[in-house]
Order: structure tokens, then sequence, then C-alpha cells
């Protein structure tokens, strides 16, 4: 079996603004391998996110492939792409987007809730991430009664519940202090170590980057480099 979870193609991605073409991508090549960790850099409108939300299948590239899991994205209809991204897909983003009215262990299992999973099933999963989130002691809170930390470790949960090959983290630690960032970083390599998903990053946090074994920088909607350390 080939070790590449991602193949992305000569990806472009235009928009249309006031009668003007803007090439946001413009010729992206990427693969990502099975248990990676990646972390994805660049100046703001480098392309970052619309590489991410092509990557994601939450947005369409205007050429080019992309394939994941054997998978050719850039021909499939938009309720099928919907499928492939909840089966394979978990997104952390840096606005925690959690439930205001639901516990933390009921956030973590809307996904499955929505995909008609065994309440029981879901439950008992949402649970046992949350413990390795080191929040057994807080499923039953609301978002407005945790930390900020305490809400990504959640946001990471909920990513994870359907257990996904590929997570796509957007700034995830942005909004947080220093310390609590430095204890997501390492949730998201401890769950790449124990579950083996591969984990791009999305981030303007240059130590969080440099922690990464890989990392791409962007320029201009293109890859400027692609930098494996040594293992």
């Amino acid at each position: 079996m080939s070790s590449a979870l991602l193949v992305a193609s000569k990806v472009t991605k235009n928009y249309e603004h006031l009668g003007r073409t803007l090439n946001v991508l413009k010729g992206i090549d990427l693969t990502l391998d099975h248990g990676e960790m990646v972390g994805l850099v660049g100046k703001s409108g480098a392309g970052k996110s619309t590489l991410m939300h092509c990557l994601g299948t939450l947005d369409v590239p205007t050429t080019g492939s992309i394939t994941l899991d054997g998978i050719e994205l850039t021909t499939l209809s938009s309720g099928a792409l919907a499928a492939v991204r909840n089966r394979t897909i978990g997104f952390v983003f840096q606005f925690h987007h959690l439930l205001p009215d639901f516990t933390a262990v009921e956030n973590v299992m809307m996904p499955g809730m929505i995909q008609g999973m065994a309440r029981t099933e879901i439950a008992n999963r949402a649970k046992r991430l949350l413990e390795e989130m080191g929040l057994a002691e807080r499923m039953q809170h609301r978002p407005g009664e945790l930390s900020g930390g305490e809400q990504q470790r959640v946001s990471l949960a909920r990513a994870l519940v359907l257990e996904p090959k590929l997570v796509l983290a957007d700034e995830p630690t942005g909004n947080l202090d220093t310390s609590t960032s430095e204890q997501i970083q390492d949730l998201f390599f401890d769950i790449n170590r124990r579950h083996g998903t591969t984990i791009v990053v999305v981030t303007h946090n240059t130590a969080l980057a440099e922690l990464m074994p890989r990392v791409v920088q962007l320029k201009d909607g293109l890859v400027e480099s692609d930098v494996r350390k040594p293992s």
C-alpha cells in the first residue's frame, strides 16, 4: 500500500472579486503520507487557509487534482464530498465553535449523532477522548464554564471522535496564552503518536512550526519550501 494519504497536483484556486480574477493558489503540488505531522506556514495572503479548505473539501479547486485515501475529490458531487469529509477528515479551528447549550461530552458526541451512530458507542468514544485530553472531571461542563484551553481540547476531541485519517488545524493556538499553547501543541504530538493520525497545522506560531518534523512554506500561492527534518 502506498504511504501517501493525500496527493495534491497542480492545484489552483481563483476567485472573482469586483470584476477581477484573484489567483490565490497558483499550482500547488503536495503529498501527505500516513501518520505525518506537517506545519503549513507563510505570511497572511500566502494561500494557507485556502489550501487547507481545498484539501479539506470545504472548497473546490479551480483546476488540478486532489486525491484523498485513493479517492479523486475534484470529480465528486457536493454530497459525495460531504460524505468523504465526515468519514475521513477532522477540523480544529482558532475559534472553537462549540455549542454553548451542550456539555463538553455532548459537543464531542455531536458528529457521531449527526452520522446516526449508536448513542452508547459515540458516548464511549467521546468520554475516552476527553479523558485523553485531561478533561475527565470536566465532561459535564458547558463551554462557558471551561477555559480557552479546555474549550480547544474539547474541539480537538470532537475532531477525532469519528477516527479521521486526517486532521486539519487552522491556527489552533492563535487565541491561547503561551503556557496553554504549549499544552495544546503537546496534545497534537501525543494524538499523532497514539492514533497515527496525519495532522496538518496552519500556524503563524513559529515555536510550534519549529517543532514540526516537516514544514511546508507557502509564498504567493506556491510552495516556496518543503523541509523534512532528519528523524
